[in-house]
């Protein structure tokens, strides 16, 4: 039975499922903030957005053959993220490539789902998420998988920032582009598959892309930013397993639209730091 308004308050994290929820948007939306803010600075959104696809068709895949979504998903998206990788430089002029492997990958992965129609619902959380339905055992894994993420960023962060800012300076200093490309990617691969878990495949923007763009539209500084998108990612999962819960709408719709706001919001001139340091110079 629906419960009414007055009866959900201050019953939200008695609830198991909820506990489980929060603790997997905490780990996603850090790892999603952390990675997704180089990501945007690189300029390589849309390669990020690719992976989400692939990563469909390894769940799909893994789906097909009984084994957990989430490994499947895993085993594709860094496979296609060092692939990318190897592009180096040329990744940036290779859209239509990715868009036409981001369409096949989406597309494989429902041929996968023809032979399996039993799992009609499972397609649906893979798309666009289900964080109610996290368990315990996920919680554990997505923990395991974000220390990975977050711990190979922190190594390559400095050299993989001074080839993002001044690439052809820190090729000349021996900093090679391509292997900090292929690791780079292969932690989004990473951080990608866990955020699918929350948003799913089709909304990976939401949380991956959306706070490190509002943060870097916020702050210029590169720490300041850092933490700002991590911080922005984690305002708007629990404001949206909040509302979610609340209302009964969807959690993926309420961390995409505030996170959509979010972002507009900093771009009005007047909180924009990057346009007031252009009207600056």
């Amino acid at each position: 039975m629906r419960m009414t308004s007055k009866e959900r308050t201050g019953t939200m994290l008695e609830y198991d499922f909820m506990q489980n929820a929060f603790a997997a948007a905490t780990i996603v939306s850090v790892v999603s903030g952390l990675v997704g803010y180089f990501l945007v600075l690189r300029g390589q959104t849309f390669a990020g957005h690719a992976l989400s696809h692939v990563g469909f068709t390894g769940a799909t895949g893994a789906v097909l053959i009984s084994v957990a979504p989430l490994w499947g998903m895993v085993a594709m998206t860094v496979a296609a993220g060092i692939c990318m990788g190897f592009l180096g430089e040329r990744l940036a002029q290779r859209d239509v490539a990715i868009g036409i492997v981001l369409a096949l990958s989406l597309g494989l992965g429902l041929l996968f789902l023809h032979f399996v129609t039993s799992y009609a619902t499972q397609a649906t959380s893979l798309l666009f998420g289900n964080v109610l339905a996290v368990d315990v055992r996920t919680v554990w894994i997505l923990l395991a998988l974000g220390a990975v993420s977050v711990g190979a960023l922190a190594v390559i962060s400095r050299p993989l920032l001074f080839a993002s800012l001044h690439p052809e300076l820190a090729e000349a200093k021996g900093v090679s582009l391509r292997l900090y490309s292929v690791l780079f990617l292969a932690t989004v691969a990473l951080a990608t598959a866990e955020c699918a878990q929350i948003v799913g495949v089709l909304l990976v923007f939401a949380l991956m892309v959306g706070p490190a763009a509002a943060a870097q539209r916020l702050t210029t500084g590169f720490g300041k930013g850092l933490l700002l998108s991590a911080g922005l990612a984690l305002l708007e999962a629990w404001s949206g397993i909040t509302l979610a819960f609340y209302t009964d709408w969807p959690s993926s719709f309420w961390i995409t639209a505030l996170s959509a706001g979010i972002y507009l919001f900093a771009t009005l001139p007047r909180f924009s730091r990057n346009q007031q340091a252009g009207r600056a110079a």
